[in-house]
């Protein structure tokens, strides 16, 4: 996958900060955040309805990670979090996000779910989130707006 390999970097050597289990966690995670929130919309399913099944959910495809990315923004956006979210798509700096405000933007049952999936604490993914999330949609939004499947 292109384009994530190139913001994660597909070698030993990627992700910052302390060379702790977030830089190589991040991809994964990120990854399986933006195709959980693919799946969920693709089936019609509700934000309040059945738990998502991780275990069920395909690798994410080049579509799913685009589908994704705005429920994902979407989410942020309906939880007060739309400036943040504006600057990480738009040209110019990107605002932070805290770990908390990932916790209370991101559905408690996604969160459950990639847990699981990658096996850290639901703490530790949002310190990763935070970290990466704000670069990672900079990346994926070129020219300050969401990418098409072409």
């Amino acid at each position: 996958m292109g384009l994530l390999d190139s913001i994660f970097g597909s070698g030993s050597g990627s992700g910052s900060g302390s060379g702790s289990t977030g830089g190589s966690a991040a991809k994964p995670l990120i990854l399986s955040l933006l195709a959980l929130l693919a799946s969920r919309s693709k089936s019609g399913r509700s934000q309040a309805s059945a738990s998502p099944d991780m275990a069920s959910t395909p690798d994410a495809s080049p579509g799913d990670v685009i589908g994704g990315l705005g429920g994902l923004l979407k989410q942020f956006q309906e939880k007060g979090l739309g400036d943040a979210v504006n600057s990480w798509i738009n040209a110019g700096p990107n605002k932070a996000v805290t770990p908390d405000q990932i916790s209370k933007a991101i559905d408690p049952d996604i969160m459950d779910a990639l847990s699981q999936r990658i096996g850290v604490p639901k703490e530790q993914i949002s310190q990763i989130l935070s970290q990466f999330l704000p670069h990672t949609v900079d990346q994926l939004t070129p020219e300050g707006r969401l990418p098409t499947r072409q």
